[in-house]
């Protein structure tokens, strides 16, 4: 490294920016190596060319600023951006979240009281069956003690049982469509909520983690690869 002239290393990195093979991370970890690559990685014109490449919509406002620190106001803005962004996402996932999750709790509870509704429904249409039985059973010879037990159960009976029976049907059957209507909601708002959760989960995900610009690659190793090949390149031309 040391026997390449300070002009080279300086076209290595430029080429590097130009084609988006060094980004700002890359001219940081370099800056780091020694003071040599300090200095040359603080060069205006490699910053110039990240900033109008990351930032290509502040190109054109002028600025006093070196390129270095206005790509970083711009990078500390864009993250900020990102973070505020990220944070609203997050609050969106979260309350469709408890919207769903309300409306399971309310759909949940329409079921048990259509339930204990078609229980009672049940329960009166059972009665009302016995007492047409036993209405019907009192045209028939029977022995006086069953006779009599019939008798009390038609006496019971203070409503007409035919119409009666008509209408109870009618609404246990309509109980039964309801329940059918409030378990397939509920199965629909379950598989939503999955993927609401699902969507959730991955919007928490830190925005710093996986922050990069529009030019960024994140595989080092490749980079390190056409740096190389470029030097390679360049001595050989040389």
């Amino acid at each position: 490294m040391s026997i390449l002239p300070d002009e080279l290393w300086s076209r290595i990195l430029e080429l590097g920016a130009k084609t988006s093979r060094l980004d700002y991370r890359d001219l940081c970890s370099i800056a780091i190596v020694s003071r040599r690559f300090s200095y040359l990685s603080s060069d205006p014109a490699l910053w110039s060319i990240l900033l109008a490449l990351d930032f290509p919509q502040s190109s054109s406002s002028p600025s006093t600023l070196p390129p270095k620190s206005t790509y970083k106001i711009r990078f500390e803005r864009d993250k900020a951006r990102k973070v505020l962004l990220w944070r609203r996402a997050v609050l969106t996932a979260e309350s469709q979240v408890a919207v769903s999750e309300k409306r399971l709790r309310e759909l949940e509870s329409l079921i048990v009281k259509e339930m204990e509704r078609l229980k009672v429904v049940g329960d009166e249409l059972s009665n009302l069956e016995r007492a047409r039985h036993a209405a019907v059973a009192l045209n028939v010879w029977q022995p006086e003690v069953v006779r009599s037990s019939h008798v009390e159960i038609v006496g019971q009976c203070t409503v007409p049982i035919d119409s009666r029976l008509s209408t109870l049907r009618m609404e246990f059957k309509v109980c039964k469509q309801q329940i059918g209507v409030y378990k397939k909601a509920l199965n629909d708002e379950n598989l939503r909520l999955s993927e609401r959760k699902e969507k959730l989960t991955s919007v928490k995900y830190h925005p710093l983690q996986s922050y990069h610009t529009s030019n960024t690659n994140d595989n080092g190793n490749v980079k390190r690869k056409k740096l190389k090949q470029c030097t390679e390149c360049l001595q050989h031309n040389v």
